[in-house]
């Protein structure tokens, strides 16, 4: 599949902090793509470079298959993690100017600014200084301003930040039906449950580097099927004590429990009944959250 990003020894400094050490990676075309690490592991810094907002100290970023151009940022989408809105304009100028700066014509751009904010349930606020509006609406306005171009490429920093559960459902049906229209996507994140259900191919990057890249699928498999997911009634502490479990995610009355290598899943069953009241005990892949917790780890141990 071509590459709608790719990214060759991507190095960038700033002062005696290397923020992104040879960084490699490709974006499948039509793709959601997970950027994903934790706080201050290079993220926004690699994304400023994809946008030519700074320029790497060495290495070839390459974007739709050319080198950042003018022209080519008409074809790209930013929402970027700190807000880039103009907080005394009116909501519906201002994307109807964001319109025009993607080559629009100005009465295309206001068609497509009302149907946006019609969508994020922002009609009401069309006529509202952005200043006015609370951090999750001013999200949906950059978010809007981001897609009002059409774009082949849409780079999302942290989009989730400042966003309930309900917009938060809202924006992911936005982005599905975005990508499901050919549009590529990466989502720069840390919260690892909106990257597993959204992206097909991630790189999880820490002090700079990749640790981890491919396909989401086949990077679970990678790390075996011992983990067991179970719902339950009553105290499971006395299961941190078998010698089979390795490390348990606890959430009261779930758990996420690691097993061993070779270890037996059926003995944390047998030892849980009579004891536990089981609503539900399955044998799964490992989440992404666990997958990060012990790369992240080890990475940090190592350093």
């Amino acid at each position: 599949m071509e590459s709608a990003i790719s990214l060759n020894a991507l190095v960038k400094t700033f002062g005696e902090h290397r923020a992104v050490d040879g960084l490699s990676f490709e974006v499948p075309q039509g793709s959601v793509f997970g950027l994903l690490g934790r706080n201050g592991a290079g993220k926004s810094t690699t994304l400023r470079m994809i946008m030519d907002i700074i320029r790497p100290d060495s290495g070839e970023v390459r974007v739709l298959g050319r080198t950042m151009e003018n022209g080519l940022k008409d074809r790209i989408g930013y929402l970027p993690e700190e807000r880039g809105l103009y907080p005394k304009m009116k909501v519906q100028e201002m994307l109807e100017f964001q319109g025009t700066l993607k080559g629009l014509q100005i009465a295309e751009s206001r068609t497509r600014a009302s149907r946006w904010l019609d969508r994020l349930e922002l009609g009401a606020w069309k006529t509202k200084k952005v200043q006015e509006l609370s951090k999750g609406m001013q999200q949906k306005v950059q978010f809007a301003a981001a897609l009002i171009g059409e774009p082949e490429l849409v780079i999302l920093d942290e989009p989730f930040s400042g966003m309930d559960p309900l917009n938060q459902d809202l924006f992911k049906d936005l982005l599905l039906e975005v990508s499901r229209g050919g549009t590529t996507i990466i989502l720069s994140t840390h919260v690892m449950e909106s990257a597993e259900r959204l992206c097909q191919e991630i790189a999880l990057i820490e002090q700079g580097k990749a640790v981890l890249n491919g396909a989401l699928p086949m990077i679970k498999r990678a790390f075996g099927s011992n983990a067991v997911q179970m719902e339950f009634d009553g105290d499971a502490s006395f299961l941190r004590q078998l010698p089979i479990v390795d490390t348990i995610d606890d959430y009261g009355q779930y758990l996420e429990i690691n097993l061993n290598k070779g270890a037996d899943p059926q003995q944390i069953l047998q030892a849980a009944l009579g004891k536990l009241q089981i609503r539900r005990f399955e044998l799964v892949l490992p989440t992404l959250h666990n997958i990060f917790i012990q790369q992240v780890g080890q990475e940090a141990a190592d350093v």
